[in-house]
């Protein structure tokens, strides 16, 4: 009797801890991804085309993954300063970052102590589109087709000059590139950023610049540039009748490399933080108010796998490493 009693009062007890137990367990699990904001960093300034683009991958995200994607710009040093920002943060999946062809492929091959490794430092989330870049010239300047850039280059001393948004960008080095396959002699003249470059090849104090579709299109419908030559593997529907590098100057096929953004994450992310991120991607994809937005910068979005990311930086650092070895861009 006493044993029953005693039984019967301690049950309540028992299942009260019991109920803490289970109360705690399910306290410690970690909640779903993601439980709370996260943060994008961008490293163009605000307004620049890298930027744009980041900032509609982010609001399609939010929508898709329920938590806010807040767009952190972090401008500086071509994407290193962005980079060492995203380094020192805990690899969970609340940082990311918005990164290009030119800090995945050329940036860290400019130093001669590389300030990353791309291929250790990120780990890849998705592609989110390609723009391709064009060759353009101002008008009046003897250059009308892509046939006249070598006369026009041994007319003057030192080659053609030709601007770029900066030493060792992929406007750099592509033009650089395509004039070593015509023979022709060039001078490099950067700029800080893209829109000076125009600005000084409008003006005709340079005579030619590699520029984003986006620019370059706006200019040579409205005849202020000429278009010589896309580099990618098609024409683009924006500038149909100007041909790719591989039509004009079949030795120059593997030049056609348009510029690409991407979204990354810190390497050591939770594999299940990559793969919520990259279906959030798909979704956007998907999504016919988010591709009319990048195709309105004249961006090609594009399907990718978390993989495609180191896959496409191998594939690009590949060609401009050997460029920039040979051209003595590396720097301290």
């Amino acid at each position: 009797m006493m044993s029953s009693l005693f039984c019967a009062c301690a049950r309540p007890t028992l299942l009260a801890g019991l109920c803490m137990l289970a109360g705690a367990s399910a306290w410690a699990q970690p909640a779903t991804y993601p439980a709370r904001p996260i943060q994008l960093i961008a490293q163009q300034p605000p307004g620049s085309g890298s930027d744009a683009m980041t900032r509609v991958w982010a609001d399609c995200a939010a929508h898709e993954l329920g938590q806010p994607v807040v767009v952190l710009n972090k401008p500086g040093a071509n994407g290193v300063l962005a980079i060492n920002h995203l380094k020192g943060q805990a690899a969970d999946g609340y940082t990311l970052m918005s990164i290009g062809m030119s800090q995945m492929s050329i940036t860290p091959y400019t130093y001669r102590q590389r300030p990353y490794d791309p291929a250790a430092d990120f780990d890849g989330v998705a592609l989110i589109g390609t723009s391709p870049l064009v060759l353009a010239v101002a008008p009046g300047e003897g250059i009308a087709r892509f046939a006249d850039l070598q006369k026009a280059a041994r007319a003057v001393p030192g080659g053609l000059n030709f601007g770029s948004p900066g030493k060792g960008s992929p406007a750099h080095l592509l033009t650089t590139a395509l004039l070593e396959r015509l023979g022709a002699a060039g001078t490099h003249v950067p700029f800080v950023g893209e829109g000076a470059g125009v600005t000084a090849l409008l003006g005709k104090q340079i005579q030619a610049m590699t520029l984003v579709m986006g620019t370059a299109a706006a200019q040579v419908k409205a005849g202020k540039l000429v278009a010589l030559a896309v580099f990618d593997a098609q024409r683009s529907p924006l500038l149909p009748d100007v041909p790719t590098v591989a039509e004009l100057l079949p030795a120059a096929a593997d030049l056609a490399r348009p510029s690409w953004i991407a979204i990354v994450a810190r390497a050591g992310t939770p594999a299940s933080a990559i793969a919520r991120l990259h279906a959030a991607t798909e979704q956007c994809r998907s999504n016919a108010q988010y591709r009319s937005r990048l195709e309105a910068m004249s961006v090609t979005v594009t399907a990718s796998a978390p993989a495609d990311v180191r896959t496409w930086a191998a594939r690009d650092a590949a060609v401009w490493r050997p460029l920039i070895e040979r051209l003595g861009l590396a720097a301290e």
